[in-house]
Order: structure tokens, then sequence, then C-alpha cells
């Protein structure tokens, strides 16, 4: 049976780049990579991120009662003039307590009841009415100075959250901007490393897309020569045609 094969010549304009392709690919094929130029990393934490965090650890002093007199206690928010504040509306008190008293004591005299059992009674009424009304000063007072060293305890612990929330805020910026510049040099990194098959590969498929139509065909036909005959078949062959031959020659009748 005869078999027909076409063939696809190389351009020979191309055969000196096909050659130099293979040449550059070959080593590629069990070439070993450095992965760990470009393996992926994170940002470490920066001190933004960081110095919230322990600050918070002191932020517990500022809750709850706040007994005692150390950092973050009512007193530490006390007013330093509340001392002063207190002494000085208190001597005003004393003053005009005194001069109350005083004017009693004027007027018992003059009515001619001064050192009476009643006009003892009615200054030591006067008297505790004066201690009482003083104690009730100088507790409105220091429930005042309370109160707004409570406030001002308050408006700390939230100064400082918002404080921290903003420091924490910057500090992601900064991590954010770090990573970025890490992505980038694994970027440039895994292209580096990668150039050759980048490279290779690009010239690959400009070779590609040349049409197969751009070479040279050529058609081979080839055809395998017949089986070699046996004796016998020569003698039958021969046979045959000499008996018919004589036949016609009427040698069988």
């Amino acid at each position: 049976m005869a078999v027909q094969e076409t063939r696809q010549l190389v351009n020979p304009t191309l055969e000196a780049s096909l050659t130099n392709f293979l040449k550059k690919v070959d080593p590629l094929v069990g070439q070993q990579l450095n992965t760990s130029t470009y393996a992926p990393q994170v940002a470490a934490r920066n001190a933004l991120q960081t110095a919230p965090e322990t600050a918070a650890a002191g932020l517990g002093s500022l809750t709850g009662t706040g007994a005692g007199t150390g950092q973050g206690s009512i007193q530490s928010y006390m007013s330093p003039y509340q001392t002063q504040v207190m002494d000085a509306s208190l001597a005003e008190f004393d003053r005009n307590a005194a001069m109350q008293q005083t004017g009693a004591r004027d007027q018992a005299i003059q009515s001619g009841a001064y050192g009476g059992a009643r006009q003892g009674v009615m200054a030591a009424e006067t008297m505790r009415g004066s201690n009482m009304d003083r104690a009730s000063l100088q507790a409105q007072l220091l429930n005042q100075g309370f109160n707004q060293a409570q406030t001002a305890r308050s408006a700390d612990l939230t100064a400082q959250q918002g404080l921290g929330g903003y420091q924490q805020q910057l500090g992601n910026a900064q991590q954010g901007f770090d990573q970025a510049g890490l992505d980038a040099t694994q970027i440039a990194n895994r292209e580096a490393e990668f150039e050759d098959f980048t490279r290779l590969g690009l010239v690959g498929q400009q070779l590609a897309q040349i049409q197969p139509g751009a070479f040279a065909s050529q058609t081979v036909g080839y055809a395998p020569p017949a089986a070699p005959s046996s004796p016998m078949t020569n003698f039958l062959t021969g046979a045959a045609g000499g008996a018919g031959i004589m036949g016609k020659m009427g040698l069988f009748g």
C-alpha cells in the first residue's frame, strides 16, 4: 500500500532563531528557583500601634471608685486650690457667725437678759446651729470638689482613649505603607527570578504566531515493492501460458 507523507519544513530564515531559542530553553527545564528572594513578608507592628496598648494597661486606675491617693485616684484630680477655697469659705462663715453671736450678746445686754438661763440656752442653740451650718458648708465644698475631680478624671479617660485610637489609626496607616513597600519588593524580586522564563516565553509566543503556511512544504510518496513470486507460482504461470499456446496450434486435438 502506498503511503503519502507531508512534511513541514523549517523556514531557513527562522531556523537560526529556533535553534537559539531551544538552546536557551533547555537549561531552564531543570533550573531551581530561589523562592526565598520573593517569599511573602508581613510588615512589623510599629510604636504607634504598641504604645496605646501599653498605655491602656494603666487605664484601669481611671475606672471604678478611684479610692486612695495614687495616680488615677479622685484625690489626684482634686484641684490644688481646693484647700484654699475651703479655708477661705469657712473663715468667712466663722467671721459672720462671730458677728451674729456678738450682736445677740449685745442685744441680751441691752435687754438685761445677758447671763440668764434663757440667754444661755439661746446662745447654745445659736452656736449649735452655726456649727451645723458650718459642717454643711464644708460638706458641700468637699462634695463639689469631689464631683469636679470625678468629671476631670472621666474627661481624662475619654481623652486618653481618643488619643489611643488616633495613634492606632496612624500606626495602621504606617504599617500599611510598610506592607506596600514589602509587597513591591517581593514582586520585583519575583520578576527578577522569572526574567529568563518571561523573556523566552514572550519570544516563544511570537514564534508560535507565525502561520504554518509561511513555511515551505514537501509531499513525499512511498510505494512498497511487490513481494517476489515463488518458483511454483512461476512454473504454474509458465505452464498455463504454454498450454494456451499449444492449444491454439491444435496440438491437443
